[in-house]
């Protein structure tokens, strides 16, 4: 079995509802599909962002924690 992992973040707008992330998500579905992979599912990876002690403490920025979406696909 191979896997294949991409990024999956929904560009939306405020006026957008869930229909456009759900088409997004779709569409990258089945692009991969016609390339020959089939999707399994999303997954989460949680990162951490190291803070930055800036120079002296200036332009110090708090570390933090970003959740991105994976999409997972496979294929033999």
């Amino acid at each position: 079995m191979i896997y294949k992992v991409l990024p999956f973040v929904a560009k939306i707008t405020k006026k957008d509802s869930t229909n456009e992330v759900a088409n997004q998500l779709e569409n990258l579905i089945n692009e991969q599909t016609e390339l020959g992979w089939e999707f399994m599912h999303l997954e989460n990876v949680e990162t951490k962002i190291e803070p930055d002690m800036g120079c002296f403490g200036i332009g110090a920025t708090p570390g933090s924690t970003v959740i991105y979406k994976m999409a997972v696909f496979k294929r033999l």
